[in-house]
């Protein structure tokens, strides 16, 4: 990894973190406030709201005008958001808050994964940079909360005091500025065009093609998985009589599994096809699935949680890599912002569609049924193929 990738790991780390520190502190004010859970389950939807909606015109922004200029408006947009909520503590502020550090980190993922993407040479630094820039948003789950809690609970009189909230938001409304100054020395790659005499070309367009349809389908099973694992298994917990902290400890062995996944692979990219690695996962998530609701002790549902991290973790990198060798280069930027919207919206639709399964067929009916789809969209993962390797000089 050189110097130049790891100042936009921890750019995309500085910048994540602010809307992660967001998300924590802006429904604990609100809760503090005396609102109901509903309306912070309404503020919470909002951070992943925006993202549905900017991915496709953040795309397209990104692949006229490169990596500075949307960076630049993610950093004005999330410094914005936690400088309004820490100035104006009230739940109308709050909301704003989350639309605009979500749509921020939405903004700054999609050029900065364009901008790896471009600049790596082959189908091999593609999975290795991938790999390292997907731990950014990992590291950036951690750091954000952790120390947006610690300032909640310390930099006040009394824990909780809303001096504490104020602090907390000052140091998110920097971590921005830190995102800008780490990546801001970034050269500028030249951007692509399309062919002279092409006929403007619509997003939707790039659901015509077959594989990039295909690719689409796969990475949507495993952020369906994913969200199903987040979702479920606290409730799954609760029945098997398991204590808050010893449920919080199964996700987290989880996040620490996905985020140490993804450490490894960058060192046995060369080793492994894209395909390879996504068929893997997929055959193992399905397994875990329907073990899981057998385990009835938290050290059987820990191991199938760190398991399911493994197998989750690595996927990302490896459609990311694809996904860059089977679109046009001067659509990269619409590509990733369809594939943004596209799981954003199943993120904020699969809850709902949980609950509603879990109340019909029980939490273990929801563990095996999308573990079933899973295991039938192996065949899709076979028939994924990226084209020859380009020569990296007209990359």
């Amino acid at each position: 990894m050189n110097a130049g990738l790891l100042r936009l790991i921890l750019a995309q780390v500085c910048l994540h973190a602010a809307m992660t520190g967001t998300r924590l502190a802006a429904p604990l004010l609100a809760l503090r406030d005396g609102h109901s859970a509903a309306s912070v389950g309404v503020l919470l939807s909002l951070f992943a709201l925006t993202q549905v909606f900017l991915a496709l015109p953040a795309g397209r922004f990104a692949d006229r005008h490169g990596l500075r200029r949307p960076l630049s408006i993610a950093v004005v947009s999330a410094m914005s958001g936690a400088a309004l909520a820490g100035a104006f503590p009230v739940f109308p502020v709050l909301c704003l808050a989350a639309l605009l550090t979500g749509g921020a980190t939405g903004i700054a993922v999609i050029a900065l994964q364009r901008h790896v993407g471009r600049a790596a040479e082959g189908p091999v630094q593609l999975k290795q940079v991938f790999s390292w820039l997907a731990i950014a948003p990992a590291a950036a789950n951690f750091v954000g909360p952790f120390v947006t809690g610690l300032l909640i609970d310390h930099a006040g009189p009394t824990p909780g005091d809303l001096i504490g909230y104020r602090v907390a938001f000052a140091l998110l409304t920097l971590l921005p500025i830190a995102c800008w100054l780490l990546a801001r020395s970034t050269q500028e790659l030249p951007t692509a065009r399309a062919p002279e005499g092409a006929a403007k070309a619509r997003a939707w367009d790039l659901l015509a093609e077959p594989m990039f349809r295909r690719l689409l389908f796969v990475n949507w099973l495993q952020s369906a998985s994913w969200d199903v694992h987040t979702f479920v298994l606290p409730i799954l917990g609760h029945e098997r009589g398991l204590s808050a902290s010893m449920i919080g400890t199964i996700l987290g062995a989880f996040a620490v599994a996905a985020a140490a996944i993804r450490v490894v692979l960058p060192l046995v990219a060369s080793r492994f096809s894209e395909r390879a690695v996504i068929t893997a996962s997929n055959v193992i998530t399905a397994l875990v699935f329907a073990a899981y609701p057998l385990m009835t002790s938290a050290f059987g549902m820990g191991l199938c949680s760190v398991i399911l991290g493994v197998a989750l973790g690595a996927v990302q990198p490896m459609v990311m890599s694809m996904l860059h060798q089977i679109t046009p280069h001067a659509r990269h930027g619409e590509a990733l912002g369809l594939r943004v919207m596209t799981l954003n919206a199943s993120s904020v639709a699969m809850p709902m569609l949980f609950g509603a399964a879990g109340a019909i067929i029980g939490v273990a009916g929801v563990f095996w049924i999308v573990g079933g789809v899973v295991a039938l969209g192996t065949r899709s993962v076979w028939g994924l193929q990226a084209p020859p390797p380009e020569n990296p000089a007209t990359h």
